[in-house]
């Protein structure tokens, strides 16, 4: 009789904190799956958004400034409050997929077993971490540069727009 091999050591982290099922999670999710997609959708997602925000920005603009006696203030203001909401929307998913890029960048992740403050450890085999990696270089950065991009069109706007205020 030979020597048996060990029982498989079952993974104890849970399913849901292993972080290629959370990076199909975040990717399957309607917001965040926003920024994977081709360019013209997803400009047309961050005009939507602009656009919806004006909603609320407008009529507080106009609160202040009177469309009819001040059109430029106006429009000034409304453009920097729907702005503001935009880059907060961005920003909410740079946040969201640099979570996931951190997750999968490491061979070593943090998880809890019952979630109340029972955190452990888990070392990924190297052929996780290794499909990690492909998974982190091909889908992630690209999306991640694609928003740092965005906030920072979206900050130089701001600025300009801040710029025309100070100039009127």
């Amino acid at each position: 009789m030979g020597v048996k091999p060990a029982p498989a050591k079952s993974i104890a982290i849970p399913p849901e904190q292993l972080p290629m099922n959370e990076y199909q999670e975040l990717r399957e999710s309607a917001f965040f799956h926003w920024a994977t997609l081709e360019p013209r959708r997803y400009a047309l997602g961050l005009l939507l958004v602009w656009g919806m925000a004006w909603i609320v920005s407008g009529p507080v603009a106009a609160w202040s400034y009177p469309p009819l006696k001040l059109p430029f203030p106006f429009l000034l203001a409304g453009a920097a409050g729907a702005g503001i909401v935009l880059f907060l929307v961005v920003a909410r998913l740079y946040l969201g997929w640099s979570y996931i890029y951190e997750r999968l960048s490491r061979a070593r992740v943090d998880y809890e077993e019952t979630g109340a403050h029972d955190g452990n450890w888990w070392d990924k085999p190297a052929e996780e971490h290794a499909r990690d990696q492909l998974v982190v270089q091909y889908q992630i950065t690209p999306i991640l540069l694609r928003l740092r991009r965005t906030l920072t069109a979206v900050s130089v706007l701001m600025g300009t727009n801040g710029l025309l205020w100070w100039l009127s």
